[in-house]
């Protein structure tokens, strides 16, 4: 890559696993090895007093030290209830998962010799504003410059889209270690558009270990008669998880897996053959299933009928049970696509498409302006011919050559959907709390939309715009989740329904505005949001001071 373009490098942050990729001077997206020479590097973490180490060491030190262990951090993005304590210290999940970021990036950067500062990195489609900016923050906390938080889905589409030559609707079933989408996407000439997303951030492979764990700890029981329970052991428990991984490997290659449980002096063998893992499983199965259907119904609403393919993404789409299911209610033989490295690799060709856009909107303003730098291009109502011309340009400048698919993947539109409704808390003439939403549910995005309120009594000072979050549009509050509060003070003697207008705008990466207004005062407030269960900025600079002090590995 020449000197004139800055690397952005594309990161899959996964629950189980994590990755890193860049686009090389070919066009072709690469995953850059760790120093274990392995291309995906597990999302564990260990604390060793003043050091912390990430990856297949921590994953295997869960057997004999679970308490200095955090696995599968990624599911409690966005929790501010969740701590993990060490030495005196508390531990966030964005902490945690800063650390992972550290493991990957630093190991590239020894790999590449080169420093790596600009990245993308990507993220279930059915995380909220609230586990999209934790995510950022862990990239911050990392001393990263994170340019984009992008869906895991879109990303493995975009490395799928290229190198297709046909217009084609998908379906993307991402079956992840600890999280499922489903999502149908529109690949055409110059166009990714995401139809319509849903899924479970909390489903995913380790379920499948999970139900291989209780199934053990059930025989284990029945052969040796012993009283006390294997899963209170933490040594155990967490030996048997290795060997449910291990196992359910097995398991996608041979009919059958060995497993030994050890625990209270005793010992039991156990076999598990494919067909008792596929009965101890269905309902993890059925469960994908189930929202597989509810996605297709909501992108028939959209006028969507029909889909060409269906894509495998995610390690746990590997197990035999996942196609075979899929050809029985959907009647197509889904495509596995590189399910380990799609993501990372999608995420590297965003990343690139968007600095490329930089150079040739930065190109074509100087143009228009004679010379000299002019107002902002919006780089989609630009015509092929000047897309060209802008690209052939740059190619002399960088000093190397834009292959045919990244031409036109810079050219591309990539559109995404909302994956939760958004809205506000009100109150109706029953004086009942309910939800209003203002964004729907799989509405493209960018978006902005907005409603009129009144105040709820007189003399009121000031209001809070308590913002909501839901997954099927129901109007009561405990269906929901909360985003955050943003409070506008008001003018002295205010009767009661005093307008007040209330505005959402959503950025292409899921980033929430609100803007609220006193229509009567004309007092306002806009605000990025930022959540109760989401570090700002100013945290985020200190506590990354604080975490610098540790060494990771």
């Amino acid at each position: 890559m020449s000197d004139g373009l800055k690397r952005v490098y594309g990161i899959d942050l996964g629950t189980t696993y994590s990755a890193i990729a860049y686009v090389d001077e070919h066009g072709k997206p690469v995953v850059v090895p760790n120093q274990e020479s392995e291309r995906i590097t597990p999302s564990v973490v260990l604390f060793d007093g003043d050091s912390v180490i990430v990856g297949n060491t921590a994953k295997e030190s869960a057997k004999v030290e679970p308490h200095r262990v955090v696995t599968r951090v990624k599911q409690h993005m966005g929790d501010p209830h969740f701590v993990f304590d060490h030495d005196g210290k508390s531990y966030g999940p964005e902490d945690i998962s800063s650390f992972v970021l550290r493991k990957v990036t630093g190991d590239a950067e020894i790999a590449l010799g080169e420093k790596i500062q600009d990245v993308v990195i990507t993220c279930p489609a059915y995380f909220g504003a609230p586990e999209r900016e934790a995510t950022a923050n862990a990239g911050r906390l990392a001393g990263l410059n994170v340019r984009a938080i992008l869906n895991e889905p879109t990303a493995a589409a975009i490395a799928y889209g290229l190198e297709q030559g046909e217009d084609q609707i998908v379906l993307v079933y991402d079956l992840g270690g600890g999280t499922f989408d489903i999502t149908m996407i529109e690949i055409k000439e110059r166009l990714i558009r995401v139809i319509c997303t849903g899924g479970d951030h909390r489903l995913g492979g380790v379920l499948w270990d999970e139900a291989i764990v209780m199934y053990l700890a059930e025989r284990f029981r029945d052969d040796t008669s012993e009283e006390s329970d294997p899963l209170d052991d933490p040594e155990v428990l967490n030996d048997l998880f290795l060997q449910a991984e291990r196992g359910k490997k097995t398991l996608t290659q041979r009919e059958k897996a060995p497993f030994r449980v050890t625990h209270a002096g005793k010992q039991a063998r156990v076999e598990l053959d494919r067909a008792k893992f596929d009965e101890i499983t269905r309902h993890l199965l059925d469960r994908t299933i189930e929202l597989t259907r509810e996605m297709l119904a909501e992108a028939r609403v959209k006028g969507y009928e029909r889909f060409d393919k269906v894509i495998l993404v995610g390690g746990a789409t590997r197990m035999p049970q996942v196609p075979e299911r899929l050809v029985a209610e959907l009647g197509k033989t889904p495509e596995s696509y590189d399910p380990d490295e799609a993501v990372a690799k999608g995420a590297a060709l965003y990343a690139l498409k968007e600095s490329l856009i930089n150079q040739v909107e930065d190109f074509l303003a100087t143009k228009a302006g004679g010379g000299t730098s002019s107002s902002p291009i919006d780089v989609s109502d630009v015509s092929e011919e000047q897309m060209a011309i802008a690209l052939d340009h740059l190619e002399r400048e960088l000093g190397f050559t834009l292959t045919g698919p990244v031409r036109e993947l810079v050219g591309t539109r990539i559109v995404n959907v909302l994956s939760k409704s958004l809205g506000v808390l009100a109150r109706n003439e029953k004086k009942q709390d309910i939800v209003v939403y203002l964004l729907p549910r799989n509405a493209e995005v960018p978006l902005e939309r907005m409603s009129d309120f009144g105040t709820d009594a007189d003399n009121q000072t000031a209001v809070d715009i308590q913002v909501m979050a839901g997954e099927r549009d129901s109007p009561d509050p405990g269906d929901c989740q909360e985003v955050g509060v943003a409070t506008l003070n008001l003018p002295e003697r205010l009767p009661a329904r005093s307008p007040i207008r209330v505005t959402f705008s959503i950025s292409k990466d899921g980033r929430l505005t609100v803007t609220a207004v006193d229509l009567t005062g004309g007092r306002s407030i806009d605000v990025s949001f930022e959540t109760e269960a989401v570090m700002n900025a100013e945290e985020v600079a200190a506590r990354s001071t604080a975490l610098r002090l540790l060494t990771v590995s």
